[in-house]
């Protein structure tokens, strides 16, 4: 987010994990010798054995090297995120025994108005992604003012967009709630009175996105916060539920539970209340093992409805299920998980190679390496229209131009269009001027092009796609500090990816 005076910029980065690219089809065939899964783990953060309730600090790339673990029955394990809030990756060279509780869910918003604790400090205000997921959107200001009343969309790939007041003018306004967040599946629409909402767009669900195998790993997006009405702020969106990966060498026995879900809008009611949040979506968990067994639960849901004011005319939308992807050797789990749960062979850990593209600079001042997506970018108040803005782009051919999208905490956006990268595929950069508004905004770069079909890059990218050839490339920076890569195939088929 920009501040035109208390400035604040978020920008996002791919982050790249290494991989050890594995020749399978030759090995498989050397003898006929059947080769288990390796997960990858160097051990150096030895066994991983907590007997107490435990929140891990994530290291900056998100992976924890473990020997084995052990998560015995009334421990509960969640994760702090770290600065670019990577997905959780936990790598075991022996057995995972999971009998307590891993939790990476969404946070839930506070509920507002007369729906909430009397504190109207934290009325509006969004949950917090799991790790790996997406924050929800602010609720609206309290206001008679239509144009002031609009609410903050949700964060993440799926995320619901801004929600509006419906029949502005006129004696009668209603606010609408906001809707859910999507992954899985899309997010539910906003309630209002004579589903107003849902019938002339004026809260705009999140849509679905990813692939079934989950590569790379991506969590869960955010619901969109409620319109404010004249009394009270709107309800904050849910977060969405984060990303989890568990690869084991050996075994992997799930007994206990392990949570990736959304979070709930907050509430709202009272005396002219705004709508409810929408609900982020459910995140990701994926399995990974020579063996899978336990009946335990598993479940990335989307967060449920919240309950909005005049008879919850002004409800929130629920989240989008999240996704989950096992993969083994030998199958022995015969429970379902919530949702559904697709099967394969172990594949790739990670896949590399994804084009980049950030937001290097702005009025002159510097991004940050790592970006907190909170004032990463502070400008003064002197400053004036129009900014310069810097790209980097890796990955990306020359030539190619970046749109970059200004978007201001409440309202509508405008797009400009950087002049032609140079450099190299390496490390290329393009500049454009743009307008930023007064007040908090954020700032989103695009960069679309075509994928030559004999490259290195192709061979790459068909990791993702399961081996079809890829036409188009759509790389994209948003306010959360994380990237999302769109893929296109030869026939059609989109694939959308986290960085």
């Amino acid at each position: 987010m920009f501040k035109h005076s208390d400035a604040r910029k978020d920008r996002l980065m791919s982050q790249h994990k290494p991989l050890a690219t594995a020749l399978l089809f030759a090995l498989a065939a050397v003898c006929g010798q059947a080769h288990a899964f390796d997960s990858g783990s160097t051990g150096e953060d030895g066994a991983f054995n907590p007997t107490v309730n435990t929140e891990v600090q994530l290291p900056e790339n998100g992976v924890l090297n473990y020997t084995s673990v052990n998560i015995p029955p009334g421990v509960v394990v969640t994760f702090s995120r770290n600065t670019t809030n990577t997905p959780v990756v936990m790598l075991a060279s022996g057995s995972v025994t999971i009998s307590g509780i891993i939790d990476v869910s969404g946070g839930d918003a506070p509920a507002s108005g007369a729906a909430g604790d009397g504190n109207i400090g934290d009325d509006g205000v969004p949950g917090l992604g799991g790790p790996g997921g997406f924050d929800g959107g602010r609720g609206g200001a309290a206001s008679s003012s239509p144009e002031e009343n609009i609410s903050g969309a949700g964060f993440g790939p799926g995320a619901a967009g801004r929600s509006t007041i419906h029949d502005p003018g006129q004696n009668t306004e209603y606010a609408c709630g906001g809707s859910g967040g999507g992954f899985g599946s899309q997010g539910g629409i906003a309630g209002n009175y004579s589903s107003r909402c849902e019938d002339d767009g004026y809260s705009q669900r999140g849509h679905s996105y990813g692939q079934p195998e989950l590569l790379p790993l991506v969590g869960g997006s955010g619901g969109a916060g409620g319109v404010g009405y004249l009394n009270y702020i709107g309800g904050g969106g849910g977060a969405g539920g984060g990303a989890i990966l568990l690869a084991s060498s050996g075994t992997i026995t799930v007994d206990g539970e392990i949570l990736a879900n959304g979070g709930s809008g907050g509430a709202s009611d009272g005396q002219g209340a705004g709508g409810a949040g929408g609900s982020g979506s459910g995140g990701a968990i994926k399995l990974m093992a020579s063996v899978i067994e336990g009946e335990g639960a598993i479940t990335a849901s989307g967060g449920a409805r919240s309950s909005g004011p005049d008879s919850n005319y002004a409800r929130g939308g629920a989240g989008g299920d999240g996704r989950i992807r096992l993969e083994a050797e030998s199958m022995d789990r015969t429970s379902g998980t919530d949702p559904a749960y697709t099967f394969g062979e172990p594949g790739p850990v990670f896949v590399a190679g994804m084009p980049t593209v950030r937001i290097a600079s702005v009025a002159g001042v510097d991004a940050p390496d790592q970006p907190t997506g909170s004032g990463d970018i502070q400008l003064p108040e002197s400053t004036t229209n129009p900014v310069d803005v810097e790209f980097e782009t890796t990955g990306i051919p020359v030539g190619n131009t970046v749109t970059v999208r200004v978007t201001p905490a409440y309202g509508d956006f405008n797009e400009y269009i950087s002049d032609a990268l140079s450099g190299n595929e390496t490390l290329a950069t393009a500049s454009t001027e743009v307008d930023l508004p007064a007040g908090p905004s954020v700032l989103m770069a695009t960069v679309s092009y075509e994928v030559a079909e004999d490259t290195q890059q192709q061979a790459l990218l068909q990791q993702a796609t399961g081996g079809e050839l890829v036409k188009t490339v759509s790389v994209q920076t948003d306010a959360s500090g994380n990237s999302k890569t769109v893929l296109t195939t030869r026939t059609g088929r989109q694939i959308l990816l986290d960085g």
